[in-house]
C-alpha cells in the first residue's frame, strides 16, 4: 500500500504546482518603426520596458514610453507611434514624382538615362535615417561619336557646326555626291551606340522620262531622262485642283517623288432647293454654272416640318463627289418659308 500512496501524493503536488504558477508576458506588441533590438521574448510580472523609435523614425507623442507586464500576462497600453523621417525629392526629379516633394526613410530612387546617353554617378539612391539621400542624382551625358567619314566622290554637310574630333548623339548630317552621282543614302547621324552612320556609295542615277498626270500637264520639262535632284513641275486643267507638291524630284533610288493629283470639280445634284455657297444664299437654278471646286463647302437647306422652317446642313466637294444630305431628299421649301 505504501508505493500507491506515494504516487498519489506526487500527482497531487504536481497538479497544485501547475495551477498556482505565475503568469508571464511575451514580447511586447510593436508597430512599424519601434525599436525591437533590446526586447526579450519573455518578461516577469511587474517588469517594465521602455519603448523607443528606431533610427530613421520620429515619435508622434513622447520621445519614449514605459509599459508594464501585468499579473494577467498582458502589457499596459501604449500609444507610441513612430513615423519615418522624410527625404526631400531633388527638385529636377519632382516633375516625375506625381506631385510628391518628399519620400519616406528607406525609399529607393532608381535612375536611368535615355538611349544615347551615358550615366555619370550612381544608378540608385536610398533615403537615409538622417533625412539625406545616399547618392546625388547622376548626370546623363550624351554619347559621343567620331566624326563621320565622307563618301568617296562626295562630302558631308552637317546640320549644325561641329568642332573637335567628335559629335554628339542625335546630331545629323546630309551626304552629297559630286554631280551627276547620287548617294545610296542621303542622311546620317550619331547613333545611340556611339557609332556614326556608314558613308554611302556615290553612283550614277537617272529617272525615266516624266509622264503627264490625269487632268493635268507638265508645265516645263525636256522630255528626256533626268538625273538625281532634277525637277519637273505639274499643273492641272481648268477647274481642277492640284493635290500634292507641284514639283517632283528625281530621287537617289532612280524614282520620281510622288506626283500630285488633279481633283475634279463637283456638280450640285439637286433640281430644286436653296443652298449657301461662296457666302451667298441662292436657289440652285441661280448657280450658273453648276460647279463647285474640290474642297469647297456647300450648305443645303433642309426642312424641319415640326417647326416649319429650314436649317443648313454642310457638305464638301471631294474629287467630283458632293454628297447630298439625307434630310434633303427632295423635300423643298417654298420661297416664302426660307
Amino acid at each position: 500500500m505504501a508505493p500507491t500512496l506515494a504516487l498519489l501524493l506526487l500527482c497531487q503536488v504536481a497538479l497544485y504546482t501547475t495551477v498556482t504558477s505565475k503568469k508571464v508576458c511575451g514580447q511586447p506588441p510593436v508597430t512599424d518603426g519601434i525599436d525591437e533590438s533590446t526586447l526579450k521574448r519573455v518578461y516577469e510580472v511587474g517588469e517594465e520596458v521602455t519603448l523607443t523609435c528606431e533610427q530613421g523614425y520620429l515619435p508622434s507623442t513622447a520621445a519614449s514610453q514605459r509599459i508594464t507586464c501585468t499579473a494577467t500576462g498582458e502589457w499596459t497600453q501604449s500609444n507610441l507611434a513612430c513615423s519615418p523621417k522624410m527625404c526631400p525629392i531633388p527638385r529636377p526629379l519632382q516633375p516625375l514624382a506625381k506631385g510628391r516633394t518628399e519620400a519616406p526613410f528607406k525609399s529607393v530612387l532608381n535612375f536611368t538615362c535615355d538611349d544615347g546617353y551615358v550615366m555619370q554617378g550612381a544608378n540608385e539612391s536610398t533615403c537615409l535615417h538622417d533625412g539625406r539621400w545616399s547618392n546625388p542624382p547622376p548626370l546623363c551625358k550624351a554619347v559621343n561619336c567620331p566624326l563621320p567619314k565622307p563618301p568617296r566622290d562626295g562630302r558631308i554637310v552637317h546640320d549644325k557646326p561641329v568642332s573637335g574630333p567628335t559629335t554628339m548623339y542625335g546630331q545629323g548630317w546630309t551626304y552629297e555626291c559630286n554631280p551627276p552621282k547620287a548617294p545610296s543614302h542621303e542622311r546620317g547621324s550619331c547613333m545611340a551606340d556611339g557609332s556614326a552612320t556608314e558613308p554611302p556609295v556615290c553612283r550614277d542615277v537617272s529617272c525615266s522620262i516624266p509622264t503627264n498626270i490625269p487632268n493635268g500637264f507638265i508645265t516645263f520639262a525636256v522630255m528626256r531622262q533626268h538625273g538625281y535632284k532634277e525637277k519637273v513641275k505639274y499643273a492641272c486643267n481648268e477647274h481642277y485642283i492640284l493635290d500634292g507638291e507641284a514639283e517632283v524630284q528625281c530621287q537617289n533610288t532612280g524614282n520620281w517623288s510622288s506626283k500630285p493629283v488633279c481633283r475634279a470639280p463637283c456638280t450640285v445634284g439637286i433640281k430644286r432647293g436653296r443652298i449657301f455657297y461662296n457666302a451667298r444664299k441662292l436657289w440652285i437654278a441661280d448657280l450658273k454654272p453648276n460647279r463647285v471646286l474640290h474642297g469647297e463647302h456647300v450648305a443645303f437647306y433642309c426642312l424641319n416640318r415640326a417647326e416649319r422652317c429650314g436649317y443648313p446642313v454642310a457638305s464638301t466637294c471631294n474629287d467630283g463627289t458632293l454628297p447630298i444630305p439625307e434630310c434633303f431628299e427632295g423635300k423643298f421649301l417654298p420661297a416664302r418659308s426660307i
